[in-house]
């Protein structure tokens, strides 16, 4: 059975594996105090270029961003993102279990407008009974988006120079990171984007780790007791040098960054087969993640031997479906599910 169902249904990249059975028989600091982790931090300093930055090694992406997004908020504080925002839709209400409100505007191709933030603002700024309103503190989009589509870097800045002006603070979920940076011509990179961003966090999990997300403050702007509260949230492993040792090496040799592009490049191969054959795209997406329109009957021959994801549906014939490239996507993979399409 082929898989192209997601970016992280496979175990670790092989360098990552390698390097976690040399270190296995050695002892270390826990909970992310060990060399590795402190290797992998400085890394991760160099390839931001922020000397000053607070890095932290947590689980996963959902607690991830729960554990950011309260642990900066103040208890009566709402965030802001697009309804087709990870945090919207895909994360059983995490984000309102911690106590804030999930503010939704309209997305467009999966991004946030820096003109719909504004409108929002001005009208909450506008109310005169805004104090029984949930008060915005922050603004969350994630790079790519849920729909693999990625902002521009003028989009990005529009966006950031908004929620400086009223006092808001822009997180950028990058469970998918590295296939962002990694776009044709996309011009954003860690260090840009370390600029135009108030917390970040790059993604493990899905770009080759076992587990794992590395949370950015770009200039040591993280929350008083910052660790204390990923400990509260169930975010913070004990043997934090198994996240450690995968972040030192996914920040070595650039592997993050050819990982990535690996399954970009194959990502597109798969767009050009797509295009040739005629079928309909639901939206032009650059990056790992493709969004196809198929007839109904193509999809139950299709997933008899191919596992792919049932988006949503497009109309009475056919569906939006989902293929998705990763590291471990090979080459002969693709020709095998070119001959089934």
């Amino acid at each position: 059975m082929l898989s192209f169902e997601s970016d992280y249904n496979n175990g670790a990249h092989p360098l990552i594996l390698k390097k976690l059975v040399e270190t296995n028989d050695l002892q270390s600091l826990t909970y992310g105090f060990d060399q590795w982790s402190e290797s992998a931090r400085e890394k991760i300093r160099i390839a931001t270029e922020c000397p000053n930055a607070s890095v932290f090694f947590l689980n996963g992406g959902t607690q991830t961003n729960m554990t950011v997004i309260d642990g900066c908020l103040q208890s009566y504080e709402a965030v802001i993102a697009v309804e087709t925002g990870h945090i919207n839709v895909h994360e059983s209400s995490a984000i309102e279990f911690t106590g804030h409100k999930v503010i939704a505007l309209p997305h467009h191709s999966g991004k946030m407008s820096a003109e719909d933030l504004e409108r929002f603002m001005q009208l909450f700024e506008a109310d005169s009974s805004r104090e029984h309103l949930a008060i915005p503190g922050m603004v969350y989009i994630t790079f790519p988006t849920e729909l693999g589509t990625v902002y521009t870097k003028k989009e990005i800045e529009d966006i950031y120079n908004i929620c400086k002006r009223y006092d808001l603070m822009l997180f950028v979920d990058g469970a998918r990171l590295g296939y962002g940076l990694m776009v044709d011509n996309s011009g954003v990179t860690l260090p840009w984007l370390s600029q135009h961003c108030d917390v970040f966090y790059i993604g493990g999990t899905k770009v080759g780790a076992l587990c794992g997300e590395a949370v950015v403050f770009p200039r040591g702007n993280a929350p008083k007791h910052f660790f204390n509260i990923i400990k509260r949230h169930g975010a913070l492993s004990a043997k934090g040098r198994t996240i450690g040792i995968q972040f030192d090496t996914l920040f070595s040799d650039n592997l993050y960054f050819n990982i990535a592009k690996h399954a970009i490049t194959l990502a597109m191969r798969l767009k050009k087969t797509l295009q040739n054959k005629g079928y309909k795209f639901f939206i032009d997406s650059p990056t790992n993640q493709q969004f196809v329109v198929l007839p109904n009957d193509k999809i139950q021959q299709l997933s008899e031997k191919v596992e792919f994801t049932i988006w949503e549906p497009f109309d009475e014939k056919s569906k939006v479906c989902r293929f998705v490239t990763s590291w471990a996507t090979t080459k002969e993979q693709m020709k095998e599910l070119e001959m089934l399409l």
